[in-house]
């Protein structure tokens, strides 16, 4: 990929909110030189468009903005990463997951990013993180939710065929939900809510600084 149409391929618009250019960045590149390019650039715009519109939109209009950390690999820099253990899963487990443009084993699509959401960071608390992660899994079509030990920082993707998952690193690494309930069940549970689980939501949404009415 040349120069010039690496800086077309970042201007690709993904969402509202978001272009291609903010999720090709890479500690692992810079530090070793290496190019964090998509083998199948079509495929990768695809799927990125999917976890933005999806997962990352939603997410905005609940909280306001929020800081990439890491976002697509490339197969190349996600093996680099594994075999130096830096922080990488192997490429089987990543593929349709960070590492955009190559479908998992059974032939669908995904990506994912690792996001920190800078207004909810005081409030994800040991004590408050499985509340935040029920909020989240009750309103998001998402993929493999993985929290870190840094508040509001998390791995989330996007999937075809989509494992409603939530693991945390912290108070110590532990399932929140397993396999949880498929998006459509949670939704009617969500509209389905009473008056007073209503005011709950209210009052979780302040404690995690989420806007009313979002």
């Amino acid at each position: 990929m040349t120069f010039g149409e690496l800086e077309a391929f970042g201007r690709v618009k993904l969402s509202r909110h978001f272009c291609m250019r903010q999720f090709l960045y890479s500690e692992i590149a810079v530090t070793y030189g290496l190019r964090n390019i998509p083998d199948d650039r079509d495929l990768a715009i695809e799927a990125g468009r999917k976890l933005c519109t999806e997962v990352l939109e939603p997410i905005t209009e609940m909280f306001g903005p929020i800081i990439v950390r890491s976002g697509f690999r490339s197969a190349a820099l996600n093996q680099f990463g594994h075999q130096r253990r830096l922080r990488c899963a192997s490429n089987a487990r990543n593929r349709a997951y960070h590492i955009w443009d190559h479908r998992d084993d059974n032939g669908h699509m995904g990506a994912a990013a690792c996001i920190h959401i800078p207004s909810a960071a005081e409030s994800d608390t040991p004590e408050l993180r499985p509340e935040f992660a029920r909020f989240l899994h009750d309103r998001l079509p998402y993929h493999r939710m993985v929290f870190f030990r840094s508040p509001a920082t998390f791995n989330i993707g996007y999937h075809e065929a989509p494992i409603r998952s939530v693991f945390s690193y912290a108070p110590k690494p532990g399932w929140i939900i397993h396999e949880g309930d498929l998006f459509e069940q949670a939704q009617s549970r969500v509209q389905g809510q009473s008056k007073s689980s209503s005011t709950a939501k209210t009052q979780l949404q302040r404690s995690l600084s989420v806007p009313e009415g979002a």
